[in-house]
């Protein structure tokens, strides 16, 4: 069942072109992201949130985060991304700390294990990530994407502070 746009109700509901945007989006951007996953697990037995978990992780100067933070990164709750770390953490991908300025934090930390993984998947999630989207875009169109999305981040973040 349609609902009618033309409703004379307060909802501002959004026009063709509008909606040529944001479907799109929505369900390109949940097929990405299952693709990438599917190429990581197929290629290295690695997810794509595992993967995303130790590349935030490599990229600091210690290879470790506080969980709060590592959580606000990927967009997860601390409860998911405790769940995650703790799968990680069997596989020996991960270890938990003790955060050195406070000791009642707690740090997800690289291990030797979870660098050689993210080695090795890197070079398939990067191929994915350009065959299945970057080399589809002009440069034009990447740098509209990117400060599109940034502001759309930014406003989020906005709201949850």
């Amino acid at each position: 069942m349609a609902v009618d746009a033309a409703d004379p109700g307060d909802t501002r509901w959004l026009t063709e072109t509008e909606m040529t945007a944001w479907r799109p989006y929505m369900v390109s951007t949940l097929r990405l992201r299952q693709r990438l996953h599917r190429e990581l697990v197929e290629a290295h037995d690695v997810s794509l949130i595992d993967y995303e978990v130790l590349a935030a992780l490599s990229a600091t100067s210690t290879g470790s985060m506080r969980m709060s933070e590592l959580a606000a990164l990927l967009g997860s709750t601390k409860s998911r991304l405790s769940h995650q770390i703790g799968r990680m953490e069997s596989a020996g991908y991960i270890r938990r700390g003790k955060d050195p300025e406070d000791k009642r934090g707690v740090t997800a930390e690289l291990t030797d294990n979870g660098v050689a993984v993210l080695r090795a998947a890197a070079p398939t999630h990067v191929a994915g990530v350009r065959a299945h989207m970057v080399d589809l875009l002009t440069d034009h169109e990447q740098a509209a994407l990117g400060s599109a999305f940034t502001r759309v981040l930014s406003h989020l973040e906005d709201l949850d502070e």
